[in-house]
């Protein structure tokens, strides 16, 4: 069964991809990544679709990063890793179509290399963001890189070295600036789709050398700190034994901001 929902309007151009693995809360399994970097490919080639709104079925979840169930064989040299998170996101894909996240529930971990690559979020009063890596004795490096350009440092380190301690709110996440418009339960897909069909009716050439400058402004950056990551997990990340055994002990208390 598909573990993603894509439906297009080409009256409006624009596409609703929906991430549809609800009693997993939206986690990304391999074959979940596998379609959401052939979904973003297919839309360079699609021009009935002209901006793209990204959210998470039900009600708990827009997305839990990787699926704890999923085993990623790893080469043996810290020089060399294996994460299929890096290729899920539109502009890991090399599409400059303009993407709104639509965000309800949880937003945590893996789901910011989705946020990341969004040009906004819009967010209902159910969201909430955190960041569980240090929780597990992981290191938070393409996440944390990711939303310390979305937000500010403060406020972007507070969320990664927290862990599942803390939990930042919508309304707290608007303030900050992460999420660009704050909407009642249950309308976020509603809001994000207004946005994108009003992006859809602007000439696409624009929009998309629009898209295109807007993440040039942060690529250079991006991939300087992309380069250290690697190292940085290999050195920083407990075995994966004992990230299991912390994983199975947690403590669900968590106070949200």
């Amino acid at each position: 069964m598909s573990g993603l929902g894509v439906a297009v309007d080409k009256d409006t151009g624009v596409a609703v991809v929906t991430l549809d693995r609800p009693e997993r809360l939206n986690a990304i399994d391999l074959a979940l990544a596998d379609e959401l970097a052939a979904a973003w490919r297919g839309f360079r080639y699609d021009d009935s679709v002209r901006a793209v709104v990204l959210t998470g079925a039900g009600e708990r979840a827009f997305c839990t990063g990787i699926d704890r169930d999923v085993s990623v064989p790893q080469p043996g040299s810290p020089y060399m890793q294996d994460d299929p998170l890096l290729r899920v996101g539109p502009k890991a894909n090399d599409l400059w179509k303009p993407v709104v996240a639509a965000v309800g529930g949880m937003a945590c971990g893996g789901a910011f290399y989705l946020l990341g690559e969004a040009e906004f979020v819009v967010a209902d009063e159910t969201a909430t963001f955190f960041d569980p890596h240090t929780t597990y004795g992981m290191v938070s490096a393409y996440e944390s890189m990711l939303m310390a350009q979305r937000m500010p440092y403060g406020e972007a380190a507070r969320t990664a070295l927290m862990g599942t301690a803390e939990r930042m709110s919508a309304r707290r996440a608007y303030e900050v600036g992460l999420v660009s418009e704050l909407v009642p339960r249950g309308g976020a897909l509603a809001a994000a789709t207004t946005c994108a069909t009003v992006l859809a009716g602007y000439p696409p050439e624009a929009v998309q050398g629009t898209v295109r400058a807007l993440w040039a402004g942060r690529e250079a950056a991006l991939a300087a700190a992309f380069a250290q990551a690697p190292a940085l997990i290999a050195l920083g990340n407990l075995p994966a034994g004992r990230q299991a055994e912390l994983f199975r002990g947690r403590r669900r208390e968590h106070r949200t901001r």
